[in-house]
């Protein structure tokens, strides 16, 4: 008989499942729950986006695109970036077209990671940048950032865990699950830690659109960073096209070419249609992004004056569409505190130990849901609370 546990790798049978699906699975099986949980727009794809992909199909571009992607695509992508940040990449052998920023991030650390390399990972954080370096044979070294910071990366953290085997950082600003950013002189003090070294940085840039009252700043515009740099972009959040699996990579093309090989042998190509959309959106889609980016706004500051009445202590983000409130103080883990709020109230939000164990004391809540459905969601975290706070 077949022994499983032999034949199936340690490293994969021991990895943890993400935080994020373990809580949602429980949403399974029951019913009248309102969920703040899942951070996908609740737009849909803009319709001019969408005629697009329908166009390819009717004129029968269903066909393999090159590994690398569309040229056009890459191109279109080229000007965005240069028009939008101020960054300039060549669509030749600078740009790769992927299956969603997730493929990016893991063709990235793959490229870049050996076994027993070194990678810093700023928590909280998106759940899959530890388990990937595990897979590529790294080492995962967690950074939990504080509130008290606003949860940003400082130089004096980031020193602390340096070594001579350190051989990435990542940079997941703006962040999922805070909601922080990092401005450009603070990324300049990151910068000159690392600008005589031989330590790569990927940056993933997923919610560079979103964010409120200052504009993003990439760490590859810093002097010395682009060299070192992999940008993981994508289309998922500020065009809402979640289901399409497209992102991309930017690149120094000796980086460039390592994920290029992965890529093709892993994947192929990213989506023929998703790819024709991804034109249409970045040519005419600007409109679109201050359209829902103004939305979302206007809810998180909706979501923040529901939590101060509650009586919730939070961050006020800068990015993304996430709020991190400290649950701590009731008594309860962030697991347990979750659990009743959804068993009890029929309202869910995510355990902040599910970005990492500093975020035990803390959940995430997504706003990127309409005003109703979040008064609805507040109302019930307000009774829970209330329950939480009554004398014994």
């Amino acid at each position: 008989m077949i022994n499983y546990n032999t034949l199936i790798p340690e490293h994969v049978r021991t990895l943890p499942a993400s935080g994020i699906r373990k809580f949602f699975d429980l949403l399974d099986n029951m019913k009248d729950v309102t969920a703040l949980t899942v951070g996908q727009p609740d737009f849909i794809t803009p319709w001019h986006i969408r005629e697009a992909a329908i166009e390819s199909l009717e004129r029968g571009k269903t066909y393999y695109t090159s590994n690398a992607g569309l040229i056009e695509a890459r191109r279109e992508i080229a000007r965005y970036m240069k028009r939008r940040f101020d960054l300039t990449y060549a669509p030749e052998n600078e740009i790769l077209m992927t299956v969603g920023g997730s493929e990016a991030i893991d063709i990235a650390v793959r490229a870049l990671v050996a076994p027993g390399d070194e990678v810093i990972i700023p928590e909280p954080c998106f759940v899959c940048y530890a388990p990937i370096v595990t897979l590529a044979g790294g080492i995962p070294i967690h950074l939990p950032l504080s509130a008290k910071n606003k949860f940003k990366l400082t130089p004096e953290e980031l020193s602390s865990v340096l070594t001579d085997k350190t051989k990435l950082l990542i940079l997941p600003f703006p962040n999922n699950p805070t909601g922080a950013i990092m401005e450009k002189e603070e990324l300049e003090a990151i910068a000159a830690l690392v600008r005589d070294t031989n330590i790569a940085i990927l940056s993933d840039e997923i919610y560079a659109e979103l964010t409120y009252g200052k504009a993003h700043t990439s760490i590859a515009s810093i002097e010395g960073m682009r060299e070192r740099t992999v940008i993981v972009g994508g289309f998922s959040k500020a065009y809402a096209m979640t289901g399409w699996r497209l992102g991309y990579t930017l690149a120094p093309q000796a980086i460039t070419s390592g994920m290029y090989k992965i890529h093709q042998y892993a994947i192929m190509c990213a989506p023929t249609q998703s790819q024709f959309a991804a034109i249409e959106a970045l040519k005419n889609g600007d409109a679109d992004i201050e359209e829902m980016k103004a939305e979302y706004d206007r809810r998180r500051h909706y979501i923040l004056k529901g939590l101060a009445e509650i009586g919730l202590e939070c961050f006020a983000p800068e990015g993304a569409f996430y709020v991190f409130p400290k649950i701590a103080g009731f008594g309860l883990s962030s697991e347990e505190f979750c659990e009743k709020l959804l068993y009890e109230h029929r309202v869910a939000i995510v355990p902040g130990t599910a970005f990492g164990d500093c975020g035990e004391g803390f959940a995430r809540i997504s706003y990127a849901y309409s005003v109703p459905h979040i008064t609805k969601a507040l109302e019930g975290i307000a009774d829970f609370v209330k329950t939480l706070r009554k004398p014994l």
